[in-house]
């Protein structure tokens, strides 16, 4: 699924949200919570240490880019971010903003799956969706002008 949507076969519910010459950031809609976003490598590596200067460089500047415009027009004040080396795809990183509903899971790393099990399997109702899609628009209009 990483290689079709990197490549562009298949597009992500709400689309591309920013694209570099090595990355591609979009949201995984499964996990319905407004400006997560997956910033995820083109080309097949498993693990930060294999990314060249030049694409070290452009992982934090895109980095850094999400962020600032997840703040700024989001109105995000926190996020976790998380990136695994046992997967069989793309090098991607997870963003994953805090909201008050999440403090309900507590307030360490611990807290972070289960509060996405909870908007997969409770907040994907036709308002929170519409919400979801209306955050992806606004971070594409920011981070592509």
């Amino acid at each position: 699924m990483s290689c079709a949507i990197t490549s562009g076969l298949i597009e992500p519910d709400g689309g591309v949200v920013f694209e570099t010459q090595y990355f591609h950031a979009h949201q995984d809609v499964a996990y319905p919570i407004k400006g997560l976003i997956i910033l995820a490598y083109k080309r097949h590596i498993k693990s930060f240490d294999e990314l060249t200067e030049e694409e070290k460089t452009d992982y934090i500047h895109v980095l850094t880019k999400i962020r600032q415009a997840q703040r700024e027009i989001l109105n995000i004040e926190y996020v976790y971010y998380f990136y695994n080396e046992d997967t069989f795809h793309h090098f991607h990183t997870w963003m994953v903003p805090r909201y008050e509903w999440m403090y309900e899971f507590g307030r360490s790393i611990e807290s972070v799956r289960p509060a996405l099990l909870h908007a997969r399997n409770h907040m994907n109702d036709t308002k929170n969706m519409e919400e979801v899609m209306t955050a992806i628009n606004l971070l594409k209009k920011e981070l592509n002008e």
